[in-house]
């Protein structure tokens, strides 16, 4: 919200002054040591900024939403790691237990067809029932099938926005928005309050979608899709990068079947996932109930039947 003022400046100006308080708080001399823009200097000590702040934050309380500083405990930790983490999270729902789930995004084609839509409700219902949340930017296609599979299955998923907490992008989706509230998903957005879907938010904040994430699968995606952007950040950020293999004849196929050619992990069921998880993230797996009955079942039968 401060003109001049993004993650890299932030990052340096929290590594120097140690909180966004003593940002404000800093004087003048202290800001020209950092060698900052002149305009940005200005930014941070116009007191108009810091009321507008806190204006900003009473009307994110009355929509029953919080915003989340870079030095903030509550920031998730996974999107503290990367290089350019936004410095202000604004989230609305159950954003505390999601954050501490184990996540993987699931993105894709607007345009998806039949196959990707089966393969993508298959799979995100299969992670959601064992403990994993969902993390999509709430667009059409594979993005929405991703969320609405992981509600149904009585999991977690969070939505990244490219607007503001306060609007939904496709407006079509607002029953959507609704339903991952309801289900104890959460809204989670870099963009001040009002902003609107605006075409260059939605590749900046393929960032955070990664960001949040263990790891990026990708179903159906054609040669400039915007997924590969994504798929992009998540190797710039070590995370794991998963694609489901498609008709070699569909354009929509061409970009997921390039990303397991270059060492994308092929994706034929979730287990293919969570296989690549590290061991303490595999062992906050959780079974199915019908995996539960099934061992149950299994321990009732003698050992040398």
């Amino acid at each position: 919200m401060t003109p001049g003022v993004g993650p890299r400046v932030a990052t340096r100006l929290l590594e120097r002054f140690g909180s966004i308080e003593n940002v404000f708080l800093a004087r003048r001399s202290e800001l020209e040591a950092l060698r900052l823009k002149p305009e940005t200097i200005e930014s941070i000590l116009n007191r108009e900024f810091y009321r507008k702040a806190e204006e900003e934050i009473q009307k994110v309380k009355e929509l029953g939403g919080d915003i989340l500083i870079l030095d903030d405990g509550s920031y998730p930790m996974l999107l503290r790691e990367i290089i350019d983490p936004p410095i202000v999270l604004y989230v609305r729902g159950n954003w505390r237990e999601c954050f501490e789930l184990p996540c993987i995004a699931i993105i894709g084609s607007r345009r998806c067809s039949t196959y990707g839509e089966t393969a993508c409700s298959m799979l995100s219902r299969d992670l959601a029932e064992r403990g994993i949340c969902i993390v999509s930017g709430l667009a059409r296609g594979i993005d929405s099938v991703a969320h609405k599979a992981a509600i149904q299955a009585k999991g977690k998923t969070i939505a990244v926005l490219g607007t503001g907490i306060d609007d939904v992008y496709p407006k079509e989706n607002k029953k959507l928005v609704e339903q991952i509230l309801e289900s104890g998903g959460a809204l989670v957005s870099q963009f001040p309050l009002t902003t609107p879907p605006l075409k260059d938010n939605f590749p900046y904040r393929n960032r955070i979608i990664s960001g949040l994430s263990l790891g990026v699968l990708i179903v159906e995606a054609s040669e400039r899709s915007g997924s590969l952007i994504t798929a992009r950040h998540a190797i710039e950020q070590n995370r794991e990068l998963f694609a489901v293999p498609g008709n070699i004849t569909s354009r929509n196929s061409i970009g997921t079947n390039y990303l397991i050619k270059t060492g994308a992990k092929l994706v034929q069921q979730w287990q293919d996932v969570v296989s690549e998880l590290p061991n303490e993230i595999r062992s906050m797996i959780l079974p199915t109930k019908s995996e539960k009955k099934e061992e149950k079942q299994n321990q009732l039968i003698p050992a040398d039947l």
